[in-house]
This record gives structure tokens, C-alpha cells and sequence, in this order.
């Protein structure tokens, strides 16, 4: 039995962080980053059954085309994904009632759109980016046994090319969903090596009054290959969602528009009309 220090519940019997029970949440579930985001998704729907929202965490479950869905946002950064996954999971996998992990365990699907900017000058503003691999710069995933699940020799040819300062601990590479891919993909849509970095200002490159480990790590991760394969885009959640994801035994697979481009220092002319026509196609796939 899990103890309730461990998973923690709401009087009414919902997940702590998230406020939903298992009978809130569909089998395909789509995650946003930003809250404001998840009604820019269900504005499609059918019809909505449920919405609720605790913190940055909201979420709303309803039909699409027919198709029963959840959207949910999950904040930005690993730290968030690691709450919003485990609980996900629980909701599916743990009985709630006896605290006891269920004999027969539910695999969820749970695609990501979002947006980043890509790290290649091919790769322009307003396309989409599907991520094969989610490399991870920040360290939340190694608190877990991740040996048998990540690509060792994509690992060491990043370090090895990058120069990467192991202080900062070992990058972990965590290869997406297949079955998601195959689903989803198109020729409209560039695949990817995504990295994963812990924040957004410094991790990613940016200096604006403190001075960074390594100002060159951008240009090397532009320049970093294995195998033909290139890193195409740089965002804060892919890494850590495929992790968990492939733990915990749920398909998982990471969608972005491209709403900037810092190899030519280009910006989108109209990033939401980007991440719209991102949402509908994948609405309408998630639907067939």
C-alpha cells in the first residue's frame, strides 16, 4: 500500500496537483504548456464534460469529431512534467480507494503541442517539428532508474561533441513514441532530435546580466551530428515527458511549431496562427 505522505489526495478524493479523479480523463490526452492554451484546443470540441483547474494545471475533457479527448496543461519545465505525469499515472494505474497498483495497468497516449525555436537554419518560422528523440539537459529524470530506457551511445557522441561539463550532471536521451509517430506524422512535418533544457534564460543560452558556464553551447548543439540525425529545436518539456512517458509505460510523442528561428534570428510574422494550424492537425489526426 502506498502511503498518503507518498500519494497525496484531496478531501474529495482527487490527485493533489492536478484535482482530477480517473473518471475525468480520456485515454488520449494532449498537453499545453500554457493554461490559456487548453481552451484554444477545446474550442473545437464537440462538446465538453468536464473542466476544472488548480494552479497551472488545467484541464478540460470532452469529444472531438466523436473521439473522447483530455487537454491538459501542464506548466512549463521538467520539474512540472514530473508531477504531472506521476499523477496522470496514478489516476490510471494506482486504485485510489486501497493505495495499491492495479494488476492489469493502462498505457495512456499523450501528445504534446507546443511551441519552440528551431536550431536550424532549414527548419524555418511556421513549420512543424516532431521530435524522434528528447534529449535532456536537466537532470530531473536521473532522480529514476533510466539505464534500460535511454540511447547510451546518442549520450556520449553529445558529450563528446559538445564538450559538455559533466558538473552539470549527464545528458539523457529518451527516444519517442513509434506507434504515436505513425499516427501523426506527414510529410508536412520535419522529425527531430528536440533538446530539453531545466530553464528558459541561461540553460538555453541567454545572457542578459549574468555570464553563463558555456556561451558556445548553442553553436555546438547546432552543429551536433549522429548518424545523419541533427538537433532541430530547443524546448523545456519533451526530454522529461518521454522519460516518464517510457517508465511508466505510456505513449508519448512531442509536437512543436516553430514560431522562431535562432540560426537566421528570424521570429514568426503570426506565431498563434502557427500554433493553430498545429492544433488542427492535430485534432484531426488524434481523431481518425
Amino acid at each position: 500500500m502506498i502511503a498518503s505522505s507518498e500519494l497525496i489526495l484531496n478531501p474529495d478524493g482527487s490527485v493533489y496537483h492536478l484535482n482530477l479523479k480517473p473518471e475525468h480523463i480520456a485515454q488520449d490526452i494532449i498537453f499545453v504548456g500554457d493554461q490559456n492554451r487548453v481552451e484554444k484546443i477545446t474550442q473545437f470540441f464537440d462538446s465538453i464534460e468536464f473542466s476544472t483547474q488548480k494552479r497551472e494545471f488545467k484541464t478540460q475533457t470532452g469529444t472531438y469529431k466523436g473521439k473522447r479527448m483530455t487537454v491538459m496543461s501542464s506548466g512549463i519545465g521538467p520539474d512540472n512534467i514530473d508531477i504531472v505525469m506521476n499523477e496522470l499515472d496514478a489516476l490510471v494505474n494506482i486504485d485510489l480507494n486501497t493505495r495499491e497498483i492495479k494488476p492489469n495497468l493502462t498505457s495512456l497516449n499523450i501528445v504534446r503541442i507546443g511551441t519552440s525555436g528551431s536550431l536550424q537554419a532549414d527548419i524555418p518560422c511556421d513549420s512543424f517539428v516532431m521530435s524522434q528523440y528528447g534529449l535532456g539537459l536537466d537532470n530531473m529524470l536521473r532522480s529514476y532508474l533510466i539505464d534500460d530506457i535511454s540511447e547510451k551511445n546518442l549520450e556520449d557522441a553529445f558529450i563528446q561533441q559538445t564538450n559538455w561539463d559533466m558538473k552539470k550532471g549527464r545528458p539523457y536521451v529518451i527516444k519517442g513514441s513509434e506507434t504515436l509517430e505513425k499516427r501523426i506524422e506527414s510529410d508536412k512535418i520535419f522529425k527531430g532530435f528536440t533538446g530539453t533544457a531545466g530553464g528558459f534564460y541561461g540553460p538555453q543560452g541567454r545572457v542578459l546580466r549574468l555570464n553563463i558556464q558555456d556561451p558556445q553551447l548553442n553553436s555546438k548543439m547546432d552543429k551536433f551530428e549522429y548518424n545523419g540525425m541533427k538537433m532541430t529545436n530547443l524546448e523545456m518539456e519533451t526530454g522529461a515527458i518521454y522519460g516518464l512517458g517510457k517508465l511508466l509505460g505510456h505513449q508519448c510523442l512531442s509536437l512543436n511549431a516553430i514560431i522562431a528561428n535562432r540560426a537566421t534570428g528570424t521570429f514568426s510574422d503570426d506565431p498563434y496562427k502557427a500554433v493553430d494550424a498545429l492544433i488542427a492537425y492535430t485534432l484531426d489526426k488524434l481523431a481518425e
